[in-house]
């Protein structure tokens, strides 16, 4: 499985059974039009990027214009790959080596059998003006895909084909789902809201949190415990699966956009103005760091134990560890 990797950008009551709309898209009927190819552009790698994920040894990273960069030598080189879209591209996620997705602007499903060599485009809705924000998939065949105005999206072929279906009464922006343990979902989405499946995205419960704000990114922990964050450098912690919360020191007002653990344990949550938050106490406190160039960083993942890959305005840059408190690092 894609090491863990949580992040990103642009959102009551009790438990709600989702099937309220039923809309089968087929990924055919969105394709009567060829689809226009990414340019290819020599400075790539250092174009606004906006996801990255790790698979045994293959880094992979989106962002705008449809642009899909592949490493194999962790993050070292990149090479970018022939993509059927330019839209652009928000998420992405592999369920393995070969079998990846990405989602964006214009609803856009890109999807790839061959680890990011070739793309097809499975889905694509200009007309609906919703971008997509995140993807994840439980199996080869399972997956969901979440976006702007309530959008959910659930594929049972692997992708081929999506139902549409909404998960609550409202519409926030959905902007992040994360597995937690075999049947626990979690979404993270605008206007403070929180959902939380525990029948693997059968139903969803909308709990209630004390921020009213956007929240951006989730991270499960170990147990019931979780992280929400987002806006304004908004971090809060439950030990009970989401049902209360307490906010966590910060030391940063600057919006925080992914999240992911290393082997060790480590936590590092990312923020725009170049901000990376620390901990090594399990997601009790966080060390604050800040690099010199203060560019937002979008996402971030590890390449190795010790080697962390981030992407965002700068393009992607490759950073030691070690290096997290070093101020003069660009």
């Amino acid at each position: 499985m894609v090491a863990m990797n949580y992040r990103r950008v642009p959102w009551r009551w009790p438990l709600v059974a989702a099937i309220c709309l039923l809309v089968v898209v087929p990924g055919g009927a969105q394709d009567e039009e060829p689809p226009e190819y990414a340019v290819q552009a020599p400075l790539v790698s250092k174009s606004l990027l906006i996801d990255v994920a790790a698979v045994d040894g293959l880094l992979v990273a989106v962002g705008s214009r449809g642009h899909i960069l592949l490493s194999e030598d962790q993050g070292q080189s990149w090479n970018q790959a022939e993509v059927p879209t330019r839209s652009g591209l928000n998420a992405v996620f592999f369920h393995d080596r070969n079998l990846g997705w990405a989602v964006g602007h214009d609803s856009v499903i890109v999807r790839t059998q061959d680890g990011g060599v070739t793309w097809e485009r499975v889905h694509w809705a200009p007309e609906d003006e919703n971008p997509l924000m995140d993807v994840w998939f439980k199996n080869a065949e399972q997956g969901f895909a979440i976006g702007a105005y309530g959008t959910f999206f659930e594929t049972f072929d692997g992708g081929t084909t999506w139902t549409s279906r909404y998960i609550s009464e409202d519409d926030f922006h959905l902007n992040q789902i994360v597995p937690a343990g075999d049947e626990r979902l979690y979404i993270a989405a605008e206007a403070g809201m929180f959902y939380r499946s525990d029948d693997g995205g059968a139903t969803w419960a909308d709990l209630p949190t004390p921020y009213h704000g956007s929240f951006f990114g989730v991270l499960p922990l170990e147990g019931d415990s979780v992280l929400a964050f987002g806006l304004r450098g908004h971090l809060f912690r439950s030990d009970d699966a989401g049902e209360t919360w307490t906010e966590l020191e910060t030391h940063t007002v600057s919006m925080l956009t992914s999240s992911f653990k290393l082997a060790d344990g480590t936590i590092i949550i990312t923020g725009l103005g170049g901000v990376v938050l620390e901990s090594t106490d399990g997601g009790q406190t966080f060390e604050f760091h800040q690099h010199c160039n203060r560019r937002g960083i979008s996402a971030g993942t590890a390449a190795t134990g010790e080697t962390l890959v981030f992407v965002g305005e700068f393009g992607v840059r490759v950073l030691p560890l070690s290096k997290l408190n070093d101020r003069k690092d660009g």
